[in-house]
């Protein structure tokens, strides 16, 4: 039986039952399995990601509940395992996870380093393979397909060996899947987490879907659910029972990918390049806010978020977006298109604030004047490309705005050489 330890990297035959003890260096994590050396195809997911960064940066959040996020009517961005044994998990309110979990670290987020991080991740992904598709920062679909004639290893003691390296060079852990199509890559990485290693293989896919939920589907949510669950579909199984046409007939083209995916197929490709459509950051308040001196303050904020991120990934775009919740949950959404791209703050906010101010803000407290009041507030960039065309083409209404530019460009530097908060403008303080 095809073995591999997961700490020596030994790579072995199991000719008995196996023992779960390698016989190089003892050690119990030992994965085993009849396909282990023949599958190509695997998702690496990082475990906790943010709050593992966290706790990687501040030892002294190690052995407590950290839960990312900001504010009481936040919600959860990730949560530790800790935390999650308490039952918190992502996307959840603010109040709710901290009435489950009262003793947990609230810490905010601190996307430049996380960016930062999964770049040195996927430098060691390169070293494997260039066929790697990201799903987010700590997650990626990678094909290993014909690699092991380049590194004399199966693809199985690459992975393995991947992980070990995040680990010791870089303080994060993560979790494998390993089969033969995206599909059950995707489900076996989150099998065994944190520090999981799990393999479906070709021979064993309808045994393993058999029972299982149609929920496991990626891209199935709510609504989707309910849709399948209505149709009397609640398991692999149910699904695998009904016809091709019928499925196409009640739901369509997803009816067709659903017939394929209750036979384990999946035939997308891993492919390398996959367009981001836009990036984004907001906030919500822990009070409405009327004060447009205090949401101005906010929307520098979010600009600057999003300039940061749109320098961490090397792209630009045209294209600002203004997003505000009204008390009442009302959103407001406006957008205004540049005539080149931008990745700087400063033109981010710019046309933020243009966008601001030329909105219609009836106020909903005639007795306390000001706009909204506000609940949350967004600022994102699409219509994206490529950082050497941002900001080529200067704004003739505006002269001092090549000067601001050169200005936050010595600012970055200064940041990159002595820290984030080295140099803050004044707005960012309100």
């Amino acid at each position: 039986m095809p073995s591999l330890c997961r700490d020596c990297l030994e790579t072995f035959d199991e000719a008995r039952p196996p023992t779960r003890r390698c016989p190089a260096c003892r050690s119990p994590r030992v994965v085993t399995h009849p396909e282990l050396f023949d599958l190509s195809i695997a998702h690496m997911d990082c475990d906790a990601f943010y709050a593992s960064v966290e706790k990687r940066d501040n030892p002294e959040l190690r052995d407590k509940p950290v839960i990312i996020g900001g504010g009481k009517r936040g919600v959860v961005s990730t949560a530790c395992y800790i935390a999650r044994i308490k039952g918190v998990r992502s996307a959840m309110p603010m109040f709710h996870a901290l009435k489950l979990c009262p003793e947990a670290v609230v810490v905010r987020g601190r996307m430049e380093t996380y960016v930062e991080v999964s770049k040195q991740i996927r430098t060691l992904m390169e070293e494997l393979t260039p066929a790697i598709e990201p799903l987010s920062l700590d997650e990626a679909f990678m094909d290993l397909t014909g690699t092991a004639r380049v590194h004399g290893k199966p693809p199985a003691a690459m992975l393995a060996r991947l992980v070990k390296r995040m680990r010791d060079e870089i303080g994060i852990t993560g979790s494998i899947g390993l089969s033969h199509n995206k599909f059950l890559a995707k489900i076996a990485s989150d099998l065994d987490k944190p520090r999981g290693f799990s393999v479906i293989g070709a021979a064993q896919t309808q045994d393993f879907l058999h029972d299982k939920p149609v929920r496991l589907i990626w891209g199935i949510g709510a609504v989707g659910q309910a849709s399948l669950n209505k149709a009397g579909i609640h398991t692999f199984s149910d699904l695998h029972r009904w016809d091709r046409q019928a499925l196409h007939d009640r739901f369509g083209t997803m009816g067709e990918r659903l017939w394929h995916l209750a036979r384990g197929e999946d035939h997308r490709p891993v492919k390398r390049d996959r367009a981001v459509k836009g990036v984004s950051n907001e906030t919500t308040f822990n009070d409405d806010i009327s004060d447009v001196d205090l949401l101005d303050g906010h929307i520098w904020r979010m600009a600057e978020k999003v300039s940061d991120r749109l320098k961490a990934k090397e792209i630009a775009g045209r294209t600002v977006t203004l997003k505000l919740k009204r008390a009442d949950f009302k959103l407001i959404t406006r957008r205004a298109t540049l005539p080149d791209a931008t990745q700087t703050a400063d033109r981010i906010y710019a046309t933020a604030r243009a966008l601001f101010d030329h909105m219609d803000h009836p106020s909903m407290d005639l007795r306390h004047p000001g706009v909204g009041p506000y609940r949350l507030l967004g600022v994102g960039v699409s219509d994206l490309a490529p950082q050497h065309l941002a900001d080529r083409e200067g704004n003739l209404l505006d002269p001092q705005e090549a000067a601001r530019l050169k200005a936050e460009r010595a600012t970055d530097a200064i940041r990159n050489r002595f820290g984030a908060d080295a140099i803050l403008k004044g707005r960012a303080l309100r």
